[in-house]
């Protein structure tokens, strides 16, 4: 089958499409014909050789963590899927997964594409949604609270904002201006990245920032701290600084993982209460492509790979 691989660490140049053996279905997993993968900053995190030293890759290494697809393998224990199911989940976190980047992948987690749900949307779910939801779980964001959201116009920012509004918070987003009436059309109260952030919320929150949610990592958690008023009132996904600030750094390995997420978000989906755009797609020969641009940040929504 083609994968796109990568056999040293580096740019998006590294990226390759290859032919590899298919992988297979494992006891507890599913195999799926793949139509989209999803980009994440962790993708190319791990193609750079930033996450080395807590998750090294065993070269020649696969490229995604996300994908939909339709399910055409079902591993032994599996119960509840079927073999012509669509769905959209994760591949496992590990060294030697094919990636979700190819003609085949297996997943670890899933959860049943909506009908009316895209494969290029839905594969932009996965992770994001799960981050999401852990992140305000660990929180915890609690019905009536008022929440920052640092990054509210990408897939982890978009989702909290979503879950956040489904659980009737209200929601302040910093985003990049040309994508403060998306957020308004959510329902969220967007507001610009930059000096003044702190003056900015006050005036739109006068009775107070409850918690606070950084998904980039810009540097902003003093700001956030001084808004809610406490480093435990806030939590980043992004930001390897957050111990500095006494902040809570919250990644994807742990008891906190929230797998459910999936799932809620596609049935928040189904009552019209939850999207992701998808900003824009790639084919697999120009998987270096959407690195790049994923790279560069301000994308409104996910960047998708089809296959």
């Amino acid at each position: 089958m083609k994968a796109v691989q990568f056999t040293e660490y580096g740019g998006p140049e590294v990226l390759k499409l290859v032919d590899v053996e298919e992988p297979h279905a494992g006891p507890g997993q599913i195999r799926v014909a793949v139509r989209a993968a999803g980009v994440n900053s962790f993708d190319w995190k791990i193609r750079r050789g930033a996450l080395a030293a807590v998750m090294p890759m065993s070269f020649p290494a696969g490229v995604g963590l996300d994908a939909s697809g339709i399910v055409d393998e079902v591993g032994d224990g599996v119960q509840g899927t079927a073999v012509g199911e669509e769905v959209f989940g994760s591949v496992p976190i590990n060294p030697s997964s094919t990636g979700a980047a190819a003609q085949y992948a297996v997943l670890a987690e899933w959860a049943k594409k909506p009908e009316s749900l895209s494969f290029e949307e839905a594969a932009g779910y996965p992770m994001s949604t799960e981050t999401a939801r852990r992140a305000l779980n660990v929180l915890p964001l609690e019905t009536g609270q008022t929440l920052l959201v640092n990054g509210a116009a990408g897939g982890v920012g978009l989702s909290a904002v979503q879950f956040a509004l489904a659980a009737e918070a209200t929601v302040i987003g910093t985003a990049s201006e040309g994508h403060h009436e998306y957020l308004r059309s959510l329902g969220a109260i967007p507001t610009t990245y930059g000096p003044g952030l702190v003056d900015r919320v006050r005036e739109l929150a006068p009775s107070g920032v409850d918690v606070a949610l950084d998904a980039v990592g810009s540097g902003i958690l003093p700001e956030l701290i001084e808004l809610t008023g406490s480093a435990d009132r806030v939590i980043t996904t992004a930001d390897n600084r957050a111990a500095e600030y006494g902040v809570r750094l919250t990644g994807g390995i742990g008891p906190d993982r929230a797998p459910q997420a999936r799932t809620e978000a596609a049935a928040l989906f189904e009552q019209g209460k939850f999207r992701l755009p998808v900003e824009e797609t790639f084919s697999l020969e120009n998987v270096a492509a959407a690195h790049a641009k994923s790279e560069q940040g301000h994308v409104l929504g996910k960047f998708i790979v089809t296959v």
